[in-house]
């Protein structure tokens, strides 16, 4: 079943949204995931930092190429193509920048000691933009990688490794994303995502209709992963169970 079928059968209705927190105007803000479409888990939080007047970029450390999801697409440059063209417009939608690392889908964990292993390069490319960007926050997969993705935890460990060498005083925030314990009905395709005790998820952000509206359009641009259905489903099952008006975080440190 898919997960738009599900999504109807659970009757969930969207969560009034709640009025932005505010935040600094220009910080600089890193959101730091593994595959396009990562995005849509915490969509309306990059929107509402855009829309506060931060410079959001979103870096992809792979193409997604080889998940051709619901498309045609044989795993491979193409498919990898057709991903970028997708978190392009994402990411125009949610009003962010964008940067792609191009290292291969479902190879970040392969001999990750190795010298000239993918993730040994994602550290070095990570290291490189953190340094040049001087981000004040940035976001991530949390070590569980939602549920349970290699790639997914390899991003959360690497961009950790990264961030907790820098000194304290130019030290980033890093922010894990969650789903707060209890929120998540059995039954649904995120029935066995990873859950967060809400003590620990201390930083939040809400958001308001634009925010959802431009969360919403992003969702559409996945179209090689999710047929129409789930594509208008996801975002309003996503505001009616994990966010609920707020879009919640965990600190790293």
């Amino acid at each position: 079943m898919r997960l738009s079928a599900i999504i109807g059968c659970v009757g969930l209705t969207m969560a009034t949204p709640l009025a932005a927190h505010p935040h600094v105007a220009q910080r600089e803000v890193l959101v730091i995931v593994a595959h396009p479409d990562d995005e849509l888990f915490i969509a309306p939080a990059i929107a509402a930092e855009a829309r506060s007047g931060s410079r959001v970029t979103i870096i992809y450390a792979t193409d997604g190429d080889a998940g051709p999801g619901v498309s045609t697409f044989e795993p491979g440059e193409a498919l990898g193509t057709a991903r970028r063209l997708e978190a392009q417009c994402a990411t125009d939608a949610l009003g962010a920048g964008i940067v792609h690392l191009q290292l291969g889908d479902g190879t970040l964990t392969a001999a990750p000691r190795r010298d000239d292993s993918p993730a040994v390069r994602l550290r070095t490319m990570l290291r490189e933009e953190i340094a040049q960007r001087r981000p004040d926050v940035i976001i991530a997969w949390g070590p569980d990688g939602g549920y349970g993705h290699g790639d997914h935890r390899m991003v959360s460990a690497i961009t950790t490794e990264v961030v907790q060498a820098i000194d304290a005083e130019t030290r980033p925030t890093l922010l894990y994303s969650a789903i707060p314990a209890g929120r998540m009905p059995a039954g649904t395709p995120f029935g066995a995502w990873a859950e967060t005790d809400p003590a620990l998820l201390t930083v939040s952000y809400t958001y308001n209709d634009d925010d959802m509206d431009r969360a919403n359009n992003a969702a559409q641009c996945h179209v090689t992963q999710f047929d129409a259905g789930t594509r208008a489903a996801l975002m309003p099952f996503l505001a009616s169970t994990v966010w609920q008006g707020e879009v919640a975080f965990r600190k790293a440190f």
